[in-house]
This record gives C-alpha cells, structure tokens and sequence, in this order.
C-alpha cells in the first residue's frame, strides 16, 4: 500500500512538471514573438537563455519517466502515462526549439526594415500559442474532446502558413531585392507551422493516455472534410 501511495505521488509530481514545461514554452513564443515584432535582440538572446532551461527540464522529465518504468515496472494506465508524458516533453521541448529558431533570425534581420508590417506572422503564432495552451490543458483535464478540438484548430495554422507564403513569393516576384528577408519570413512561419504540429502530437498523446489508442486525429479530421468536400486534397 505504501508502494501505491509513493508511486502515484510521483506520477503526481511527473504531472506537475510537465505543467511547468508546457508553461514556459508557451512563455517562449510569447517572447520570441515579441521580440520579432519590436526587433528585440536582448529579448532574442533570452529565448536562447529559456531555450536551455527547457532542454535541462526535458532531461529531468524524461530521467524520471524511466526510473519510474525500471523500478515500478507499470502497467495499464500507468504505464500509457508514463509513456505519453515522455512523448508530450519531446513536443514541447521540439516547440521551444523553434521559440529559438525565430530568436535566431531575429537577431540576424535586427538592422533590416521590415519589408511590410507583421501581420499573419504574429496572429499564426497566437494560433500556435493557443494551441499549445489548450493542448497542455488537455492534459491536465485529460480531455479527449478538447485534445480533439487542438487538432481541428491546426488547419487555421495551415491556412495561414499558405497564405503568409504566397503572400511572400509575390513580393519577391515584385521584388528581387527582398528575396533575402522573404526566405527568413518563410522560415518563421515554418516554423509556426511545425508548433502547430507538435501540438497537435501533444493533443493526440493526450488521447492516447485516456483511451489507450493513439491515433492520428488531424489526419482523420482531414478525410472527413473531404467527404463532404471532393475539392479538398
């Protein structure tokens, strides 16, 4: 009985740090965001100073998780857990990465005028933000329809990433002199693009914890739009 109370107080423990990560990495985007829109170089360099926080973080997690595997030897819902909560830190630390790879480019276009006013870039990362936030909350209430609702949400980061791309590629077309900061751009909102992403893993290891079937809910979410819709591909 003593064993019960001690493991589940670790798992208890294994919960609340992924709280803490999923926290600070939706405090990254904010700041790698804002630092974006106010060519913030100081700001940038403290991304990469958060971005190393995370990684040590993901490591301590992840120590835990197979302790708790190698000495508990879990099984059931216990061990899916465990399981789910390795895969959720790797998403999120994958999330922070990208926080840093934005500081970076950041940092590089911080003498350059913006070739136009941010627009989708910062409204694809509140997307991406949310998404993030509500992925995380998922897993707190270990909420299958709200990990479901992440998922969906990650056509609206698709769609802006399509938009912000074309949006580019016509500016260079206009402009060949812009060519250098429209590839940076691009890489930015790739990079959105891929937090939408791990969000969506995140949300569908959520499921995963709670049903036992870890499924790819985006992708299913997408052939059900195309039978009622033949003209999406």
């Amino acid at each position: 009985m003593a064993m019960r109370q001690s493991f589940e107080q670790k798992l208890r423990e294994l919960h609340l740090d992924l709280i803490y990560m999923g926290g600070l990495v939706e405090e990254s985007i904010d700041k790698t965001i804002l630092a974006l829109q106010n060519q913030d170089i100081e700001l940038a360099r403290n991304v990469f100073d958060g971005d190393d926080v995370i990684d040590d973080l993901e490591r301590v997690i992840e120590k835990k998780c197979l302790i708790l595997i190698a000495r508990q030897q879990p099984v059931a819902r216990d061990l899916r857990s465990i399981t789910a909560a390795l895969k959720i830190i790797t998403d999120m630390e994958r999330i922070a990465d990208h926080s840093s790879d934005i500081a970076e480019i950041t940092i590089r276009m911080a003498s350059e005028k913006y070739i136009k006013p941010l627009i989708d870039i910062p409204i694809m990362a509140g997307k991406a933000k949310e998404m993030v936030n509500k992925a995380i909350d998922a897993y707190v209430r270990q909420d299958v329809e709200l990990a479901k609702v992440v998922c969906a949400s990650d056509d609206d980061v698709d769609e802006l990433f399509q938009k912000i791309i074309l949006e580019l590629v016509g500016l260079m077309q206009n402009n060949t002199d812009i060519i250098g900061q429209s590839v940076n751009l691009m890489f930015i909102a790739k990079y959105l693009e891929r937090m939408g992403d791990h969000a969506t893993n995140i949300a569908e290891w959520v499921v995963y914890n709670v049903t036992g079937e870890h499924e790819h809910l985006a992708t299913m979410l997408h052939k059900d739009d195309k039978k009622r819709n033949p003209f999406i591909y």
